[in-house]
C-alpha cells in the first residue's frame, strides 16, 4: 500500500505551488511511509497508473518519483512482478570467516541459490597460483546465483582443488551451503581469509541474472580461504549489487599509538 487505507480513500493533495517539484513530494510521501513502518520491507507499492489516478498527476511525474527511490536503493523491481520496498542492506562483516548463508541468516534473511554452471576443468592462471596447484591439477568450479529473501545479491563463482573432495559433485547441493558440505562431508573447515574490494560496474550478463541498471555499481570480491594450517583451499570471485549490500568492518587503533606526538 502507498498509504493506510483511509489516506487511500481520501489522498492528501499535493502542492503545485509551493515550489517543491511533485515528483519529490511523492517521493517523500513514500519515505514517510517507509520510515513510520507502513510500509514493510519486500511489501508491494501500487502500479505507478494507480498512484498517477489516486494523486492527480501524470504516470511520468510518478515515474520519476520511483526511479529516484530505486536509485537509492530504498526500493526496488522485478520485471514482471511490480515494485517493492528493500530491507536494510545485508551487511558483509570481514571480522568473521562466515559463509554467504551464515552471513544472510544473522541478519535475518532467508539464503538461496540457483546454480548457473557446476563443472570440473583447469584453473585459471589466478586460481592455480591462489592455491598453489602443480601441473595438470583440476578444480571444481562452482558458479551460483546468490538470494536473500528470494532477492539477487550476488554471484559466487567458487573454486576447489579435485583432490581435496573427488565426489563433490555427487555429496553437494548447489543449492545448499558449500561450507557446511565441506565441514560435515570432508572434514575441511574454512578458518582463515584474505579478501581483496573493488567496485565497478556490472556487465550485461551480471545486470540481467542480478535485475540491476545498465552499468549499475558493484562489488569485486577476490578471497582465497586457508585451513587454520594455511593451506589455500578456495578461490572466489564474487560480483555483488552495490546498492544491497554495505561493508562493515571494526577498526582499532594501538594502544602505542595513543602516546605518539
Amino acid at each position: 500500500m502507498l498509504m493506510k487505507t483511509e489516506e487511500l480513500r481520501r489522498p492528501l493533495p499535493l502542492f503545485r505551488r509551493n515550489g517543491i517539484p511533485l515528483y519529490q513530494q511523492i517521493q517523500q510521501r513514500l519515505l514517510d511511509q517507509i520510515q513510520s513502518g507502513a510500509l514493510k520491507p519486500n511489501e508491494p507499492i501500487p502500479s505507478i497508473q494507480k498512484i498517477a489516478a489516486r494523486l492527480g498527476v501524470s504516470q511520468m511525474t510518478v515515474r520519476q518519483a520511483v526511479k529516484s527511490l530505486c536509485d537509492l536503493g530504498i526500493i526496488y523491481s522485478r520485471q514482471g512482478k511490480g515494485t517493492f520496498i528493500s530491507r536494510i542492506k545485508l551487511e558483509r562483516d570481514f571480522r568473521q570467516v562466515l559463509s554467504f548463508s551464515e552471513e544472510t541468516r544473522a541478519r535475518g534473511a532467508a539464503p538461496s541459490s540457483k546454480l548457473i554452471s557446476f563443472r570440473i576443468q583447469m584453473p585459471s592462471q589466478e586460481t592455480g597460483e591462489a592455491l598453489g596447484l602443480g601441473p595438470g591439477e583440476r578444480v571444481f568450479r562452482l558458479r551460483r546465483i546468490r538470494y536473500a529473501d528470494e532477492f539477487p545479491m550476488g554471484i559466487e563463482c567458487s573454486c576447489l582443488p579435485e583432490h581435496l573432495c573427488p565426489d563433490l559433485m555427487e555429496t553437494f547441493d548447489p543449492k545448499t551451503s558449500l561450507y557446511q558440505t565441506l565441514a560435515e562431508q570432508y572434514g575441511i573447515h574454512l578458518m582463515v581469509t584474505n579478501e581483496v574490494i573493488e567496485v565497478g560496474k556490472a556487465s550485461a550478463e551480471e545486470e540481467r541474472l542480478l535485475q540491476i541498471a545498465p552499468k549499475g555499481p558493484v562489488f569485486l570480491f577476490t578471497r582465497v580461504s586457508f585451513l587454520e594450517s594455511g593451506k589455500p583451499v578456495e578461490h572466489v570471485k564474487s560480483v555483488y549489487r552495490g546498492d544491497r549490500y554495505k561493508i562493515v568492518n571494526r577498526l582499532v587503533r594501538k594502544r602505542e599509538l595513543l602516546a605518539a606526538p
